[in-house]
């Protein structure tokens, strides 16, 4: 199994691989912390349709997934989060997570830049109050 790059086939492995959690107590604990990849979409979609920003939600989901599996939290996310990259860069930003390059992302297994996605400014300002 290639763990160099995270997809549709290999992602519970990656993310179970990656887990840390001192308090797991069953596999329920495990899919719950997972469901934090969909609540985070969820609110990027929200934000995207409607123009309302949870972002101190967003930073607690954020914060709870590198507490739970560490580094490899940002290729998941990536993974997770295709389309909404220029929503989540600042706040990977704020927690200093945002890597320069991420390599291995999907079944294309894409290379993703820093430099090409563009930040959306409104989330830079209201991060930037924080």
């Amino acid at each position: 199994m290639n763990f160099d790059k995270v997809d549709d086939t290999n992602f519970l492995l990656y993310a179970a691989k990656h887990y840390d959690n001192p308090q797991y107590y069953d596999t329920l604990e495990f899919y719950d912390d997972l469901n934090r990849f969909k609540y985070l979409k969820r609110l990027f979609n929200r934000y995207e349709e409607s123009g309302e920003l949870k972002e101190r939600l967003i930073l607690n989901h954020l914060i709870v997934l590198y507490n739970m599996f560490g580094p490899a939290t940002t290729k998941l996310l990536f993974f997770k989060l295709d389309g909404y990259y220029r929503y989540l860069k600042p706040f990977l930003i704020l927690l200093n997570q945002m890597p320069d390059v991420m390599h291995g992302i999907g079944i294309e297994n894409k290379t993703v830049r820093s430099s090409d996605i563009e930040s959306d400014e409104n989330i830079v300002k209201i991060l930037g109050k924080i």
